[in-house]
């Protein structure tokens, strides 16, 4: 029989986490035709654009094959931009669109009420040390090795 296991299931804990928190927003993005992972793009993109395509998965957290996807679904609905860069025709930068733009503007109020709902419901106090405690998180599972001979 397998030993029961010692602690607690943090992957998991993380996904229902995530998965909770989603539940408030994903129907506004529904509602206006957008998955989660065209929304991750376009923040990313409104942030800061154009990035190439590795910076979007990176800072997504998309897999290469389906941000290809999503951005060429995105261009088709003319969301993003990619054009080839100069220097290196192999490379392509994505921007984002009037559009996109506009797309944002309307969403942005009702996702900003969203998170003011899940303040109300949560507290200021700890929404910020959940914040604090993830940004922790990352920094320290960034200086962590990846033990791949324990796969």
């Amino acid at each position: 029989m397998p030993q029961a296991p010692s602690r607690r299931n943090l992957p998991l804990l993380l996904l229902r986490a995530r998965e909770g928190v989603m539940a408030h927003f994903r129907a506004i993005l529904n509602q206006h035709g957008l998955t989660e992972q065209q929304w991750r793009v376009l923040r990313a993109l409104l942030d800061e654009s154009p990035l190439e395509p590795r910076q979007i998965c990176e800072t997504c957290q998309l897999l290469s094959a389906s941000a290809t996807g999503v951005l060429a679904r995105m261009e088709e609905l003319g969301l993003v931009r990619r054009v080839r860069m100069a220097e290196d025709q192999r490379r392509v930068r994505v921007s984002i669109t009037p559009k996109s733009r506009a797309l944002a503007r309307r969403i942005m109020p009702l996702v900003d009420a969203q998170y003011r709902q899940l303040e109300l419901a949560l507290g200021p106090q700890l929404l910020e040390q959940l914040y604090g405690t993830l940004d922790e998180l990352l920094l320290r599972l960034a200086e962590v090795p990846v033990d791949v001979s324990a796969a």
